[in-house]
């Protein structure tokens, strides 16, 4: 105890929870802003699949090279990030409830802005271990201190409207993206360079070794890669079909990176030190508790658990699995949204699904996600938290379902009606999503008081970390199973004269250039039989079931999910630290 005392009236005084407490009259509604700007800088990690284009062409700039990350290994970065989230926000809570909001504010801050500047060395020296420690392990970590930060705070300072009050935060961190998104468009399409243009496919000696393609010289032999004119076209200074020499261009990854690092790091401090918490025993003035009665039927307790036996009920972990499902079952999409909607619709509907139109679908992932992070916690207050989130899982099982359908109907019938059921679906299911962060905080508090809720809520996120792997290693393994199968039966129909011409290698060489992404499905359509139907808008589909069963088991643990039984509250269990009558 005396190293922490000391700690705080150190020259850290000034961070610690004892020294923001709010003077009489000041506006609870100061707090909020803070909090959303914190989490709006955070929450641009759902950003993250507009980084993926880039990353995974980070040599080639204008399509992938033999050496560049594969989408697989860029996704992780994203799992990595929530993994660390969820570990963060656990291990922290109880330090979140002795320091108070701004300590834990400004220690994110450092962490979230520093992972960005970290990882822009690790693009630039192109060494992924550096960037998945700096975006991924010491940025993850910034992202669940800087989650978890105003949670318990905004709660106390509005007991009358905790759905409201934590959707009012935890809104900015949906809405990260919103303004991310674009904003990293902007500046890797600012910081990029063309690679170098060596000609048309034709007018060149192209050679393949070992799946890679080179290009003889004047002066040598060259890596490059092929592009087709769609590929050349996506450069932010389109550029002609063609071969382009590998590792002279920029995809201004790096760059991008650094800028948002200390941009991040900016805004987070500022709106730290502008965190308060309210006095012990303050309510808003007008309010009174709502009565016994009316908090058993909605079950809102009166009483509290201490945040070590919280662990020991089974409440804590029905609530867990209803977290981390929920999550699971949207967090594979949000990483790799972009990329599956060209892939469901980019080749049946390409006049329709260009690049901005996907950049655009990004966006508005993040505005439902917000929205509906302040929809629903809002309306959980006048529902209830437990009918709040049957909600979630009898409908989104149900647009789940609806996705696989929508993209096997395109594939036979591109019509724009399709587009139309699957842009409101998955919009909808983002909505519930973000609801159910936003709703998981003022759940925790009606079930285990106030007293450790922020606490509580931090080990609870662990399920965020777990569904940080579950997501994406479901969509990553399921798709790749599907494209490996995808590609095997088109090339099965392909000519081999037709396939050695194409791509400068015999067909028992499949393996080896699917490997170098010299062999794509949509190289193989180019010179498969007419009437082949294009697999791609289905690569998802079995995704999508296994998605809408995890929300089935989730709906049956929010089912059993009752009031904490009266030998865990803390005035049995923790006497010493129970609050006075």
């Amino acid at each position: 105890m005396a190293d922490s005392n000391s700690s705080q009236n150190g020259m850290f005084s000034f961070l610690m929870k004892e020294n923001i407490v709010a003077k009489p009259g000041y506006n609870r509604w100061l707090v909020p802003p803070a909090s959303i700007a914190i989490h709006l800088c955070i929450g641009s990690v759902y950003a993250w699949s507009v980084f993926n284009p880039a990353l995974v062409k980070e040599l080639g700039v204008v399509t992938s090279a033999a050496d560049d990350w594969s989408l697989s290994n860029v996704v992780w970065i994203f799992s990595v990030a929530i993994v660390f989230l969820g570990l963060a926000a656990a291990i922290a809570g109880k330090w979140l409830e002795d320091v108070g909001p701004r300590c834990v504010g400004v220690t994110s801050a450092f962490l979230w802005g520093g992972g960005f500047i970290l990882g822009s060395f690790g693009i630039l020296s192109h060494q992924l271990w550096l960037v998945y420690l700096g975006y991924g392990v010491l940025g993850g970590c910034g992202l669940g201190l800087g989650y978890v930060s105003p949670v318990s705070t905004l709660i106390r300072w509005f007991p009358d409207r905790r759905g409201m009050a934590t959707g009012m935060a935890i809104m900015g961190f949906g809405g990260g993206a919103m303004i991310g998104a674009p904003l990293i468009a902007f500046l890797l399409k600012t910081f990029s360079t063309a690679p170098t243009y060596l000609g048309t496919e034709g007018s060149l000696s192209i050679i393949t070794e070992g799946g890679r393609r080179f290009a003889q010289t004047a002066t040598g032999k060259v890596e490059v890669v092929i592009a087709s004119a769609a590929e050349a076209a996506k450069m932010a200074v389109p550029g002609d079909a063609g071969v382009y020499v590998v590792g002279t261009g920029n995809t201004g990854a790096a760059a991008t990176f650094l800028t948002l690092g200390i941009v991040y790091f900016s805004v987070m401090m500022i709106a730290a030190f502008c965190y308060r918490v309210p006095a012990k025993d303050w309510k808003p003035e007008g309010w009174t508790p709502p009565a016994k009665a009316e908090s058993a039927k909605r079950m809102i307790t009166s009483n509290n658990v201490h945040i070590d036996q919280a662990l020991k009920t089974p409440q804590f972990w029905l609530l867990w699995i209803v977290l981390c499902f929920n999550v699971t079952a949207g967090i594979g999409v949000i990483g790799v949204a972009k990329t599956m909607m060209g892939e469901i619709f980019g080749t049946t509907l390409p006049g329709v699904v260009t690049a901005t139109f996907a950049g655009t679908y990004v966006l508005m992932i993040s505005v439902f996600n917000m929205c509906g992070r302040f929809f629903w916690a809002s309306m959980s207050d006048f529902i209830g938290r437990k009918n709040t989130y049957h909600c979630f899982f009898v409908l989104g099982t149900l647009l789940y379902l609806s996705i696989p359908f929508t993209a096997s109907a395109v594939s036979a019938d591109p019509s724009i009606t399709w587009l139309v059921m699957f842009y409101a679906a998955t919009m909808i299911i983002f909505t519930m999503y973000g609801g159910g962060f936003a709703t998981i905080p003022a759940y925790l508090a009606d079930v285990f008081g106030t007293m450790h809720v922020g606490g509580i809520h931090g080990r609870l996120l662990t399920a965020w970390a777990t569904a940080g792997v579950l997501g994406p290693f479901a969509i990553t393994y399921l798709r790749n199973l599907s494209l490996q199968d995808a590609i095997r039966d088109i090339a099965a129909k392909v000519s081999p004269a037709d396939f050695e011409a194409k791509f400068g290698a015999p067909l028992s060489q499949l393996s080896e250039l699917v490997t170098a992404k010299s062999v794509t499905i949509a190289k193989l359509m180019e010179i498969a039989p007419a009437g082949t139907v294009d697999p791609t808008p289905s690569l998802y589909n079995t995704t999508m079931y296994a998605m809408a069963a995890l929300l089935v088991i989730a709906f049956f643990a929010n089912l059993f999910v009752s009031a904490v039984r009266d030998h865990h509250h803390v005035e049995i269990t923790h006497k010493a630290e129970a609050p006075a009558e």
